[in-house]
């Protein structure tokens, strides 16, 4: 007979909540309906902790700190609050900076302007841009769809999404996982770019 799995209480925002071990703060936010923005996080795939838009606070008497919801494991007697002046500052800062890397994202846009943001200080490089670089799109397809065609390349500001070497690769089955997952729509464009011939038709994939 198995053993039932530990279940875990602690607070967030307050409320008392109980998880199971092994879940993160935000599976456990969401599971009480409790809100916490995100942007590279899906249930499909590995969370990665990429956007950091899903920070929280974790507070102890006048102790506190900024964590990942979407990565830092529940325990015991932890209080979380979603709402604090950190936070907020925290994701104003973010959602500036993600307006400033892919401005032409109407989804950024939007959830920008939904947390009261709506300019930003930083430089804009490419006002065309679209895509945060997340990386989701990636994960997706090697641990959901178990390929490789999607690729992170270069460095720091020259950093993208492509095919590996940045060549349409016959590895794509052009399933349209990345295009599901990605939260900004920028695979709408990149998609074509990656896509080449699949090795064998779609009908035998299938099969």
């Amino acid at each position: 007979m198995m053993e039932a799995s530990p279940v875990i209480t602690f607070t967030i925002n307050d409320q008392k909540v109980t998880a199971k071990k092994g879940w993160t703060v935000l599976e456990t936010a969401r599971e009480y309906g409790i809100e916490i923005p995100t942007l590279c996080h899906h249930p499909a795939v590995k969370p990665s902790g990429a956007c950091r838009l899903c920070m929280v606070e974790l507070k102890e008497k006048n102790w506190s700190k900024l964590v990942a919801s979407c990565i830092y494991p529940v325990a015991e007697g932890i209080n979380v609050y979603t709402e604090t002046p950190r936070v907020h500052n925290v994701r104003r800062w973010i959602l500036e900076m993600l307006l400033a890397s892919c401005p032409a994202s109407p989804e950024i846009s939007a959830l920008a302007q939904a947390h009261g943001v709506v300019s930003t200080r930083f430089k804009i490089h490419d006002p065309s841009q679209t895509c945060m670089i997340c990386g989701l799109c990636q994960r997706i397809c090697e641990e959901v769809v178990g390929l490789s065609a999607i690729a992170v390349v270069d460095r720091g500001v020259h950093k993208k999404v492509g095919s590996p070497f940045m060549r349409p690769t016959d590895v794509c089955v052009a399933c349209g996982c990345c295009l599901t997952v990605c939260p900004t729509g920028a695979m709408k464009d990149i998609f074509d770019t990656v896509r080449g011939e699949p090795k064998m038709p779609l009908t035998q994939l299938a099969m």
